[in-house]
């Protein structure tokens, strides 16, 4: 049961009200913006939540024990705060999102009605959707270590050990030319090995995405070099675009082994049986399939 403030509840016992909903939106990079469906400007806890933004929510949807509540809201990226490039480089993922009751008219008069994170945005041409999940959400993501044939660790972190920012495994490079903001022919990138930054991250410098971080996809060296994105950059890219790049890797213990020499550390388990030795039977005489190490 939700308990109210004084002044909130004495002011509901009226019977006419003069309630607002509040989104209180802070991204992971700090930024704290906040939406009203009121029609003027409503400000509480060094917050001004902006009127008129295109803001609409779906009904709340809650229920007894850990099933999540959710609900959806719907805004027009025509608001200056929300930008379809800040959406498309995924700075709302993750965002936690506070719900409140406010009484327009004495906005000391609320109560918070719910607190979560956001979940899967969806955006079109003039507008976008955005799922709010509930705390009981986080009950339900995957902790601890996963237990499959590739490895699990990332490039360069703890657990790997490799430093990523030698100059082996870093290049330094700059656009020539681009297709589709995704496709880019580059130069400074000529003394790596094809596929070397395959799976790897690129880092803008300079450009329109200066400071975006994308994946790639894939990388080829013919008579220039080709780097692939998994997508297309927020913003456009142009010639004189500059970046940095790391090494990339498929997690494989081959991969490991032959480019990298860093076995001791691999967190994979290549030797995991699949569904195919699962479901396998012993075939004839020979004993084949009876259960026993396939390595030994």
């Amino acid at each position: 049961m939700k308990t109210f403030p004084p002044g909130l509840q004495d002011h509901l016992d009226t019977g006419a009200t003069t309630l607002a909903w509040c989104w209180k939106v802070e991204r992971r990079d700090g930024t704290i913006l906040g939406f009203t469906d009121h029609d003027l400007d409503l400000a509480f806890d060094g917050v001004t939540f902006a009127a008129a933004t295109g803001f609409t929510a779906s009904e709340v949807v809650s229920s007894l024990g850990l099933a999540v509540d959710n609900l959806e809201v719907e805004g027009a990226l025509a608001a200056a705060a929300i930008t379809e490039a800040d959406l498309a480089a995924g700075l709302y993922d993750g965002a936690t999102v506070e719900l409140w009751r406010v009484n327009w008219a004495d906005a000391a008069q609320r109560v918070l009605m719910r607190k979560g994170a956001l979940g899967e945005v969806s955006r079109g041409e003039l507008a976008f959707t955005a799922e709010l999940r509930g705390l009981a959400h986080a009950l339900q993501q995957a902790t601890g270590r996963t237990f499959q044939r590739l490895c699990d660790a990332d490039l360069g972190d703890g657990r790997c050990g490799l430093n990523v920012d030698a100059p082996e495994f870093k290049g330094i490079g700059s656009v020539d030319m681009v297709s589709d903001d995704r496709v880019l022919m580059v130069s400074g990138l000529s003394g790596f090995s094809d596929n070397w930054f395959r799976f790897g991250k690129l880092a803008w410098t300079s450009g329109a995405n200066a400071g975006r971080i994308g994946e790639v996809k894939g990388h080829a060296k013919g008579s220039a070099v080709t780097l692939t994105l998994w997508q297309r950059a927020p913003s456009p890219i142009a010639a004189g675009d500059g970046f940095t790049v790391t090494a990339g890797c498929d997690k494989t213990l081959t991969t490991c082994r032959a480019r990298f020499d860093n076995i001791a550390n691999f967190r994979g388990f290549p030797h995991m049986p699949g569904n195919d030795r699962a479901f396998a039977y012993v075939v004839g005489e020979s004993g084949e399939n009876d259960g026993g190490s396939f390595f030994n």
